[in-house]
């Protein structure tokens, strides 16, 4: 696929089962919205054994680049989901970013360093194409009904708790209810509408125009950042490489100039040949017009509905934290309600998704509201001091920290979460309970050398030891896998050895340290040596379950 309008997948409009029916049917989970978090969602609630009814009112992919830079914790999530591969193989891989200040280039950065990783620090990919390979995957584990063109246009709260959606399509309108609905139907919202919900925030007076770019060009796999430079006097530019020798340049416009005017052809045009210079060949896939806006919900969840990506939170683009925020939101979401459904938890379980994304949606959403500043400053002082910053930068690694031209984006970690239990012990470095476990390369009997790939979708026993013959640890409740890492021997079902000491140095491990990885891949507890009943007891607390709850389940009540 090119991208282009006549060059995109459609899919089969099917007549619902519902319509022209009296009864009403009940799915538990309803997914609104077919783009990448809502078909992430459909997917990993797919690898998690339930079955899902994903609405979207187009029968295509998006229109336009929109969404193109997946940070590594997005790929490690794509990977547990069975697209990381093919992502990762279409996408431009990129780890190094240049900053230039009008006709110099500042300084450049490498945001992953070190050696020992499975991803890298982000690709750039199409949004198209992260639907279509998502809508491929999702009918391949063929637990998700989806159904195009079909529109929500109402929603009820039912008193049992559920909620009634009202669905249109080209034969007519049908009822489904639902237990639970994800809203991921964008930043317009329109269940959040429907449920007279405030999106609050700020919406700033700056606006960047982008344009998808057709050439063939020298400019390499790397983020450019340039403030103020000779082609574009005055503004900012961003340029970033994508496959199919698409490129995406992103022009900062002055607040007043005119959306409609500006994404003209004729005055787009100019301004690429004042950039490329006048006799470089391109053409146009796609242009558009954005305009600066960092706002979210209150809460994301409201009784059977919650609301994930841009429905709940919007970012300014810089820092690409919009999409991978989302996709964050449905992989913290996906296990919660896997765990309800099954009985393993309370429903109480699904309060704390807003324990965990609001402070995640507010890390972001500050990031951002600061580049935004730094990007567009407001006055003089603000002018006089980013360009002390830029000169200083130059010279001084100091200064760098200051400069702002994006703050990319990093997974969030949950400090404050009620499902993590705080550390008993001393550590000096390692994850930390709510952080996302980290990669490191290991030596498996069959399969994909690298620990991530042993982790995620059930509630795991990551077990360091030196000696893989070391006795079996006692006290694992039920529904808990047991990976031991060992530093030498020979690997098998279970044990995956560490030769060169990368994953006990990335988790601060010794001999006997054990660490409690959620379904999404996120510290639970750690020790450095569990004590009898303690891994029950944090799964307890991991799964939202009250502990007195938890000792008449324990003694067989």
């Amino acid at each position: 696929m090119a991208g282009g309008l006549a060059d995109r997948p459609r899919y089969a409009y099917a007549a619902p089962p519902e319509l022209g029916q009296d009864s009403v049917r009940r799915a538990p989970i309803v997914i609104v919205g077919a783009g990448p978090v809502g078909l992430c969602a459909a997917a990993e609630l797919a690898m998690l054994g339930h079955d899902t009814i994903l609405l979207d009112e187009d029968d295509t992919v998006s229109v336009g680049s929109r969404a193109i830079c997946w940070a590594k914790r997005t790929l490690e999530i794509f990977d547990r989901i069975g697209v990381g591969d093919r992502m990762v193989g279409k996408g431009v891989v990129w780890n190094r970013g240049r900053l230039f200040h009008r006709d110099r280039e500042v300084y450049n950065f490498d945001l992953l360093p070190e050696p020992g990783h499975q991803r890298p620090a982000f690709i750039n990919l199409q949004q198209y194409y992260v639907e279509e390979y998502l809508v491929d995957r999702v009918q391949e584990l063929g637990r998700t009904d989806i159904r195009w063109r079909n529109r929500v246009v109402g929603l009820d709260v039912l008193p049992d708790g559920g909620a009634r959606l009202t669905v249109e399509t080209p034969d007519g309108n049908y009822r489904l209810d639902a237990d639970y609905v994800l809203a991921a139907d964008g930043v317009r919202s329109p269940i959040r509408r429907m449920m007279g919900l405030d999106f609050k925030g700020k919406v700033f007076e700056d606006r960047f125009l982008i344009a998808d770019v057709i050439m063939k060009a020298d400019f390499p796999s790397e983020r450019w950042f340039w403030f103020e430079p000779p082609f574009h006097s005055g503004q900012s530019v961003l340029l970033h490489r994508q496959p199919d020798d698409v490129f995406r340049i992103d022009f900062q416009l002055d607040p007043s100039a005119d959306p409609e005017e500006e994404r003209k052809p004729e005055n787009v045009v100019p301004r690429l040949q004042q950039m490329l210079g006048p006799d470089k060949p391109f053409d146009l896939e796609w242009v558009s017009v954005y305009t600066f806006t960092c706002r979210r919900m209150e809460r994301f969840h409201h009784g059977p509905v919650f609301f994930v990506g841009d429905s709940a939170h919007v970012v300014s683009p810089f820092g690409a934290r919009g999409g991978n925020g989302g996709i964050q939101d449905v992989d913290a979401l996906c296990w919660r309600l896997a765990a309800v459904l099954n009985g393993t938890a309370p429903a109480a379980l699904l309060d704390s998704y807003d324990a965990e994304r609001i402070p995640a949606a507010d890390e972001n959403l500050l990031n951002s509201t600061r580049s935004t500043d730094f990007i567009t400053p407001k006055n003089e002082a603000s002018v006089a001091f980013r360009e002390a910053a830029l000169d200083l930068a130059a010279d001084l690694p100091f200064a760098r920290r200051v400069v702002n031209s994006g703050r990319l984006s990093l997974p969030h970690t949950y400090a404050a979460t009620p499902l993590s239990t705080p550390d008993g012990d001393a550590w000096s470095g390692g994850p930390r309970p709510g952080a996302p476990a980290p990669d490191a390369p290991v030596q498996v009997a069959e399969g994909e050398p690298w620990l991530l790939r042993r982790l995620g979708g059930r509630f795991t026993l990551l077990r360091f030891v030196d000696d893989p013959a070391a006795a079996a640890l006692g006290g694992v409740p039920d529904g808990v896998d047991v990976v031991t890492v060992a530093r030498s021997g020979r690997p098998d079902g279970a044990t995956v050895i560490d030769r060169d000491g990368t994953a006990f140095a990335r988790w601060d491990a010794a001999d006997g340290s054990a660490y409690l990885v959620r379904p999404d891949q996120h510290v639970a507890a750690r020790w450095r040596t569990p004590e009898p009943g303690a891994i029950a007891t944090a799964l307890a607390r991991a799964l939202g379950r009250p502990a007195a709850a938890e000792a008449r389940r324990a003694a067989g009540g």
